[in-house]
């Protein structure tokens, strides 16, 4: 790697100043994605702020049907809180399944959805529960957070303190993992509102990242079942193509994902 600079920040406030203070600062939470990017000379920060010890970016809050996850939380205490499965175990389930046990306990809800990686599985989840990201300056609907491939609405030191939600009436995810990374080749974030609205969000396929797809929305808001989503066509056009699998095998997948999705909620 490069030679960088480590800084602990001890506070939100103090993360911003370090980070403020040199125009090529990144901030790294688990460092999950950054770390190895580094290693590869593919980027060379010259200074590090690390999050993981702002106790204020941590923690789990449940309030009837709100949900709130402090942005440093890990995937492993994602996947494992109680009070999250009592009113949405979808996302616990989804948790459980990102990488391996030493993604799932170094890995963080906040760096993952700021990285906004194409075949991440949070996005899906943060755009189909219509959760809002908090940042230390702002909160933002998932359907803006999240703008392209490895892109967000963040601005330069802008930091996501917390992702919050309410719970559906009835939620599931699958996902397809590509069987050496575990990254999802498709992943289907299904979510039924207690007003009966639908949102169906897409990870892993797309070649725009995380997407909506509102022709299942329909489909299910008229029949919530399995069988509704065999009849909706996936267009491949779009669709991420590579060594792993085609755009088409990739509808395919998407078709299948969101039936298993709503069998499991």
């Amino acid at each position: 790697m490069y030679a960088t600079n480590y800084h602990r920040a001890s506070s939100v406030a103090d993360a911003v100043k370090l980070q403020s203070s040199s125009d090529e600062a990144k901030y790294v939470s688990g460092g999950m994605t950054l770390i190895p990017t580094m290693k590869q000379r593919l980027a060379a920060p010259s200074d590090l702020v690390d999050l993981r010890h702002v106790a204020e970016l941590k923690g789990i809050s449940v309030d009837g049907n709100r949900v709130r996850i402090g942005a440093g939380t890990t995937h492993y205490e994602v996947s494992t809180s109680a009070e999250i499965k009592a009113v949405c175990p979808a996302i616990c389930h989804l948790a459980s399944h990102i990488g391996d046990p030493h993604v799932r306990h170094m890995g963080t809800i906040g760096g993952s959805i700021a990285n906004n990686d194409p075949a991440a599985d949070y996005p899906s989840a943060m755009l189909a529960l219509g959760a809002t990201i908090v940042t230390d300056r702002r909160e933002i609907p998932a359907g803006d957070f999240f703008t392209g491939l490895f892109e967000t609405a963040l601005e330069d030191g802008e930091i996501v303190t917390a992702v919050t939600f309410a719970a559906p009436a009835k939620a599931g995810y699958s996902k397809f993992p590509n069987p050496a990374s575990r990254y999802a080749m498709a992943g289907v974030f299904v979510a039924k509102g207690a007003d009966g609205s639908v949102r169906v969000a897409v990870t892993g396929a797309g070649s725009d990242g995380v997407f909506r797809h509102e022709g299942m929305e329909r489909a299910l808001a008229a029949n919530w079942s399995p069988e509704a989503v065999a009849g909706v066509s996936v267009d491949a056009g779009g669709l991420l193509s590579d060594i792993h699998g085609s755009a088409e095998y990739r509808a395919n997948l998407v078709k299948v994902m969101a039936k298993r999705a709503v069998a499991a909620a």
